[in-house]
């Protein structure tokens, strides 16, 4: 059975891509064990290279090797493989439009422990603004090996957001995947929630509270943040009275703003965002603490949902 942890969802589903193509290589940032890279590297450790504390040098490798041929896929924390290295991502990957795969691990809040330093509230916005890149977000660890079942053959570079604990199961094992799919996993008629990553597993709940009200609840599972597909988009926002988009991330320029990107110039129901506010994550005890902490839950979902409807 699939383990519900994405780290180890995406470190089994590495090491099955390595053993069907022998181009696929694994560039690791001195955080193996956190990443789960380390999977790989047991199994192709001539094709496993650990560069250190240095993801700026990470990237500018990687792109050497898929100049020559190579699938590389970089790791580090999700913070660091956006911020610290978003030059060379930018100039040596995405300006010659690579087929590297950057895995942002422990992303959003999902490392609870150790604070603003380590959470990356601001890494979508970054990819997305990147020309040529891939922006992916798995809803949990069944959609995750659908996703890296893509990997092979997609061209350009591409950032998978990879939470750090276990997620609920969401993804109906045997539905279709492929990469820029907008998935409607759950049917309604008065609100559309747009959710993406742990955030789905939360609109699921809302959308069962809601109905014990008599609130019919559509949810969209949109795992491929860039390229939207804005068609999807259109045609599950069409026929409500609300729409709500619900992400692990800041407010500004994320699923949200995709979103209303959108649903620009067609006319469509009062939507509202929920995500991080304008600032930095915090230490925690736990991950739902910190979740809680900036509403990112299905209370705060359906209470969101409630607001609109009645107008507010």
């Amino acid at each position: 059975m699939t383990s519900p942890n994405l780290r180890n969802a995406y470190g089994e589903s590495l090491v099955r891509l390595g053993k069907k193509d022998w181009r696929v290589t694994a560039l690791e940032a001195d955080l193996g064990k956190s990443t789960q890279s380390v999977m790989f590297q047991a199994e192709f450790p001539e094709r496993y290279f650990q560069m250190g504390i240095a993801e700026q040098d990470m990237m500018s490798t990687a792109a050497g090797m898929a100049l020559a041929g190579m699938i590389p896929f970089v790791h580090s924390f999700a913070v660091f493989a956006t911020g610290r290295a978003y030059d060379q991502l930018r100039n040596s990957i995405c300006v010659p439009n690579l087929p590297v795969r950057i895995c942002g691990s422990s992303a959003g809040l999902s490392d609870f422990g150790d604070g603003k330093t380590h959470q990356s509230v601001e890494d979508v916005a970054l990819m997305r603004a990147v020309p040529n890149m891939t922006v992916v977000c798995p809803a949990d660890s069944i959609e995750m090996e659908k996703m890296m079942a893509c990997m092979l053959d997609r061209p350009g570079p591409v950032y998978i957001r990879v939470n750090r604990n276990d997620l609920p199961f969401v993804t109906p094992p045997d539905e279709p995947y492929k990469i820029g799919k907008v998935t409607k996993i759950r049917e309604g008629g008065d609100v559309a929630v747009f959710a993406t990553g742990i955030m789905v597993s939360k609109a699921l709940g809302a959308a069962a509270a809601l109905e014990k009200e008599g609130i019919s609840t559509r949810v969209i599972n949109v795992s491929t943040i860039k390229p939207l597909d804005r068609e999807a988009v259109i045609r599950y926002a069409a026929g409500v009275d609300a729409i709500v988009t619900a992400e692990e991330h800041s407010l500004i320029g994320g699923l949200g703003s995709a979103v209303m990107e959108a649903l620009r110039r067609v006319s469509h129901a009062p939507v509202e965002f929920i995500g991080i506010p304008d600032q930095f994550g915090v230490s925690a005890e736990n991950y739902d603490g910190l979740m809680a902490r900036y509403g990112l839950t299905a209370e705060a979902v359906a209470a969101t949902a409630r607001a609109l409807l009645k107008g507010n």
